[in-house]
């Protein structure tokens, strides 16, 4: 009986250390095996975090740890908050990535956080302090978001949640997109609030991490001049203009966007 308890106890310890070598981290807290940077995703208005799928693929196939985050889409200083939580839990330097209104995010989430090395603005705001999404929008003409909007959809709070017509999803948001794609994007959209668009910024990290910018000649959300504007202003490292590419440039053009991420997680740059 003796021998039969020890044998049970020492196969009990083994399975044990199996699981502990087997299982996976968990997806916000793994902790990374080098100073190679974790690359945060952080979707926009009218997306979510699948909007990142081609480009987390390939760069995994590089071999970096990548979290796409949920943004909550509520508000700048609400979802910046949430965003810098999950910076907070990465062991190691981390490049934040952010789309379109994510870009506000980003920039406020990044503040006081000495981990961060780069930011990437993929087709995205870069506000002042004071400054909100629909200021910048406004800023320079050419965006057709307005019209494109369906009825705002009233919340408990008092709240509205905006959300892109289905019909109109494909012309206005991504269209350099396949019909059958963005049929699909139109019916999965994530709403963000009226209120979430014209909050005030409450920092801007690009005044002192570099930052990188990425966007399409095309886009329909945010006037293509008013993201020129942005990257001149943030003394951007790198400004890609992509021909053609539409607000969406991450899943129509998903190589250069790579490429460029790829390109501030290995660059040593200070921000002038």
């Amino acid at each position: 009986m003796t021998r039969l308890f020890t044998l049970a106890r020492a196969f009990a310890i083994a399975c044990i250390a199996a699981i502990h070598l087997t299982a996976p981290a968990s997806t916000a807290s793994a902790a990374v095996s080098s100073e190679r940077p974790t690359i945060v995703l952080v979707h926009g208005a009218f997306a979510e975090s699948a909007s990142w799928n081609d480009v987390a693929r390939e760069l995994r196939a590089r071999s970096f740890h990548v979290i796409a985050v949920a943004n909550p889409l509520r508000g700048v200083k609400l979802d910046a908050d949430y965003v810098g939580a999950v910076v907070d839990s990465v062991k190691g330097p981390v490049v934040l990535v952010g789309h379109s209104y994510g870009g506000s995010v980003i920039s406020a989430a990044a503040q006081g956080k000495p981990n961060v090395k780069a930011l990437v603005f993929v087709a995205a705001f870069a506000p002042e302090v004071g400054e909100s999404a629909a200021d910048l929008s406004g800023k320079f003409p050419g965006s057709t978001l307005g019209p494109a909007l369906a009825p705002p959809v009233a919340l408990p709070d008092g709240n509205k949640d905006l959300y892109i017509l289905q019909d109109k999803f494909g012309s206005q948001f991504a269209a350099d997109v396949a019909p059958n794609t963005t049929h699909l994007m139109a019916v999965s959209q994530r709403p963000i609030t009226q209120s979430a668009l014209a909050e005030p910024a409450p920092a801007a990290a690009w005044k002192n991490v570099p930052s990188w910018f990425i966007y399409g000649d095309r886009d329909k959300n945010i006037p293509p001049a008013a993201l020129s504007f942005m990257a001149e202003r943030a003394k951007s490292m790198k400004t890609i203009v992509v021909k053609g590419a539409s607000h969406v440039v991450m899943i129509s053009r998903p190589g250069p966007v790579t490429r460029l991420i790829v390109e501030a997680a290995g660059s040593d740059a200070q921000q002038p």
